[in-house]
C-alpha cells in the first residue's frame, strides 16, 4: 500500500480506538516534496496543540515510504520539548509499556532515557540502509525527538498488527474512547503480546548450568523458582535439596559434631550436612558419567557469611588445579566435584532478607524469572486476563525496583472446577493482603487506585476498609 492508503487505514483503526475531534490533533505531511527531501510523516499529537508548526510533548508518528513496503512507527517528542508530559517520560513506565510490544520478527529501538531529546538513537539510523534509505532522511530530521521506534515490513503478517498495538498503547495513554473502544485497544495490545513466544526458562537454566555450574534463580513469589529448579533436576542422577532459613548454620549445610546418647554414655559423632552428602553422591556417580544437583532454596534467608564460611573458596568454576586443600566437614577438598551443579533460589520481594554480598554474586550466574503467561495442565485454569491486568498495573506504575514485587503466574492458576470462585478467593485472601502489605511499606503508591478498582470490580471487596 502507498503512504496515503496506509494513513487512511491507520485512521480507521484510530477511530476504533476512540480518535475523535477534541482528543487529538491530526498532523500529516505526505506531499511529493516531503518524500523527495525526506521527512514525510503522519500521526497524532495532544489536543491542546496547534494543527501546524512546532508542538510539545509525546506524539504517535508514522514515517512511511511513498510506494514502498516499509515504514517506521514511533513515539516522538515535539521539537518544542516537554510541557505536560515530562513526568510521564521521566518514569520507566512509558518505555516499559512499549517494550512489551516487541516481537521476535521486528526491529525495535529505544532510548534508555526518554527525557533525552538532545541525541538520536544511533542504531536506528544504521538499520536504515538499502531499500530503507529514504526512511533514513526522516531520522536525520527528527531522530533526536524519537524516543522509541519499530521498523515495520508492511508485507509481513505481523506488520500492521504492530502498528495497531503501538497506536492502541498511545490511545490508552491519552485516555481515548468509551468502554467498547477501550476494549478494542486492549485486544489489539493483547493480540500482539499473544504472538510472543514465552521465555524458555528450562532451556536458559540448563544453558547457564553448562556455562557456570552455579546458578541463582531470583524472582518474586509465584514465578516458579523452585518449580523450575525441580524440573531441571530431572536431568540429574541424584538431587539434594536444603531450604535455608534464619537459623540455618554451617553445621546444617556442611556438617559438624553432635551428641549421641548410647548405652547411657554421651558420645560426640561427626555428621555430614547437605553439601557433603551432595559431594559424596557426585563422587559415586562420576565414573558412570552421572551428575548431581544441589538445590539451595531461599538462599538469602540465612546469614550467608555464617552458613558458608570458608567454603566460598570452593564455589569457583574453571579454576584449574588447586594444591591447597580445605577441610570441609569430614572431607578435605580443593574444589567441588566437576559433576556437581548448584541451583539456589532467591525471593526478590522480601525486603527483610539478607543482602547477598559481592563475593557470592561473583561466583554464581544470576537468572531473573519474570512473571509470564503459562499453559495450564489438565484440570487447571490459568486466569490470563486477570494476570495481564496485574501486569499492566505494574508496568504502568512500578519503579524498576518495585517491578521485582509483581506476583507470579502461580497466583492465577486454579483447579478448573469452580475456577471463578477459587480465583475470587485467591484475590481476597492472598493477593489483596500482599498488595496491602506493599502499600503499607510505602511501595507502589501510584498504583493504589488501580489496585482498588481491580479488587472491587473482580472480587467485590474494598482495598481500604
Amino acid at each position: 500500500m502507498n503512504a496515503q492508503e496506509l494513513e487512511k487505514k491507520v485512521e480507521e483503526v484510530a477511530k476504533e480506538f476512540g480518535l475523535k475531534d477534541g482528543n487529538a490533533v491530526v498532523r500529516s505531511n505526505l506531499t511529493a516534496k516531503s518524500f523527495k527531501e525526506g521527512g514525510a510523516y503522519f500521526g497524532y499529537i495532544r489536543p491542546e496543540e496547534a494543527s501546524s508548526g512546532i508542538y510539545y510533548d509525546v506524539s504517535f508518528v508514522i514515517f512511511p515510504q511513498e510506494e514502498g513496503r516499509s515504514c517506521i512507527v514511533a513515539i516522538v517528542v515535539g521539537s518544542a520539548g516537554f510541557q505536560r508530559d515530562y513526568d510521564l517520560v521521566s518514569t520507566p513506565s512509558l518505555r516499559r509499556l512499549y517494550k512489551r510490544l516487541t516481537t521476535a520478527d521486528g526491529s525495535y529501538f529505544f532510548k534508555n532515557d526518554f527525557t533525552n531529546i538532545e541525541s538520536a538513537i544511533p542504531e536506528l539510523r544504521k538499520a536504515l540502509k538499502g531499500d530503507l534509505a529514504d526512511l533514513e532522511e526522516a531520522v536525520k530530521l527528527y531522530g533526536k525527538c524519537i524516543l522509541a521506534a519499530s521498523v515495520i515490513d508492511l508485507t509481513s503478517e505481523c506488520g500492521f498488527p504492530i502498528i495497531s498495538a503501538w497506536l492502541a498503547q498511545y490511545a490508552q495513554l491519552r485516555g481515548w474512547g468509551d468502554a467498547t473502544q477501550r476494549e478494542n485497544q486492549k485486544q489489539a495490545i493483547n493480540r500482539l503480546i499473544g504472538t510472543q513466544l514465552p521465555v524458555d526458562i528450562d532451556r536458559d537454566i540448563r544453558d547457564l548450568l553448562r556455562f557456570k555450574r552455579f546458578v541463582v534463580l531470583q524472582g518474586a513469589p509465584g514465578t516458579g523458582k523452585t518449580y523450575n529448579a525441580l524440573k531441571v533436576s530431572q536431568d540429574y542422577q541424584e538431587t539434594h535439596l536444603i531450604q535455608f532459613h534464619a537459623e540455618t548454620s554451617y553445621t546444617d549445610f556442611v556438617g559438624g559434631i553432635r551428641p549421641v546418647l548410647s548405652s547411657d554414655q554421651l558420645k560426640y559423632e561427626a555428621y555430614d550436612g547437605k553439601l557433603i552428602e551432595a559431594i559424596q553422591a557426585a563422587d559415586k556417580v562420576r565414573e558412570a558419567g552421572g551428575r548431581v544437583l544441589l538445590i539451595i532454596d531461599e538462599i538469602n534467608r540465612a546469614n550467608l557469611a555464617n552458613v558458608l564460611g570458608p567454603i566460598f573458596f570452593l564455589f569457583e568454576n574453571h579454576v584449574g588445579e588447586r594444591n591447597i586443600p580445605l577441610q570441609v566437614g569430614t572431607l578435605s577438598l580443593s574444589k567441588l566435584p566437576d559433576n556437581l551443579d548448584v541451583i539456589a533460589t532467591m525471593n526478590t520481594a522480601d525486603r527483610s532478607l539478607a543482602v547477598v554480598d559481592f563475593a557470592l554474586r561473583r561466583r554464581f550466574a544470576w537468572y531473573t524469572i519474570r512473571p509470564q503467561v503459562i499453559e495450564p495442565k489438565d484440570g487447571q485454569t490459568f486466569h490470563k486476563d486477570l494476570f495481564r491486568e496485574f501486569c499492566d498495573i505494574f508496568e504502568r506504575y512500578a519503579s524498576d525496583e518495585e517491578l521485582n514485587l509483581q506476583p507470579g503466574p502461580s497466583y492465577f492458576l486454579t483447579d478448573a472446577k469452580d475456577n471463578k470462585q477459587l480465583m475470587k478467593m485467591r484475590l481476597i485472601y492472598e493477593l489483596m493482603p500482599l498488595i496491602k502489605e506493599y502499600l503499607a511499606e510505602g511501595l507502589l503508591q501510584k498504583a493504589a487506585d488501580s489496585f482498588a478498582h481491580l479488587f472491587y470490580t473482580e472480587a467485590g471487596v474494598y482495598l481500604y476498609e
